[in-house]
């Protein structure tokens, strides 16, 4: 099947057809953002768009009947882009409000089709899937720093900045700014022991930056590593 075996030539067609309706689908959905499109534009980009959401249901449609488990394929990370991919459209023929506008920004996740059909950004989908488990660790801690630098800044800065650290959850931008190392500088300490604080929040911070790189590189390299010997298999 087509939609299953990239390998074969027929395969590889296919995958480069639909790789190249992505990118077609995605330049039409930005040309409908510019404010003084014809109608004429309109229609085409209408016509387009109406062609390749037509392709990606068939395409989709196809996946969930020769799927083994097709409920597994629905509620899959795959599944899930590909049925993104197409939802706003309906979303949008189906329900005539102005509301019903804000389901086409979701046509973005067209992008997330390519993942399927590269194999460099298919590894880093199975990278995500090795380092799932340590990156939710790394984000319940960061949360935890987060909320704790947010409070210590707001001990040491509340009573000389009330303007600006007059709470602990209006000192959460200084935190997140602060512990990422972006530093806006829209915020910042004045008394000593605010200072003194604050560096040791930057040198956490560095830390925090520098974890997710790390087990991401580690990750994409072990990625790498199972795509050679799945290739390998099917080669053999």
């Amino acid at each position: 099947m087509l939609v299953e075996d990239n390998t074969s030539e027929g395969g590889k067609v296919f995958d480069y057809f639909i790789q190249g309706l992505i990118l077609i689908s995605l330049i039409s959905f930005s040309i409908e953002t510019f404010p003084d499109n014809s109608f004429e534009t309109k229609q085409v980009l209408f016509i387009t768009e109406l062609f390749c959401v037509t392709i990606f249901s068939a395409e989709y449609i196809l996946r969930v009947a020769v799927a083994k488990n097709p409920l597994k394929y629905i509620f899959s990370f795959y599944g899930m882009i590909d049925l993104l991919a197409i939802l706003p459209f309906y979303l949008n023929a189906a329900i005539d409000l102005r509301a019903a506008r804000v389901f086409r920004v979701f046509r973005i996740f067209t992008a997330l089709k390519l993942i399927r059909y590269n194999r460099a950004l298919h590894r880093f989908h199975i990278a995500a899937g090795i380092v799932k488990e340590e990156m939710i660790l790394f984000f319940i801690t960061t949360a935890i720093l987060i909320f704790l630098a947010a409070s210590g800044i707001y001990f040491f800065e509340n009573e000389a900045q009330p303007e600006l650290f007059c709470s602990i959850f209006h000192s959460l931008w200084w935190a997140v700014a602060t512990l990422t190392t972006v530093g806006y500088g829209d915020i910042f300490p004045i008394t000593p022991g605010g200072k003194v604080f604050t560096f040791f929040v930057l040198i956490i911070g560095i830390g925090v930056v520098t974890v997710p790189a790390g087990l991401v590189a580690s990750a994409i390299a072990k990625a790498r590593k199972l795509d050679d010997e799945e290739q390998q298999k099917l080669k053999n």
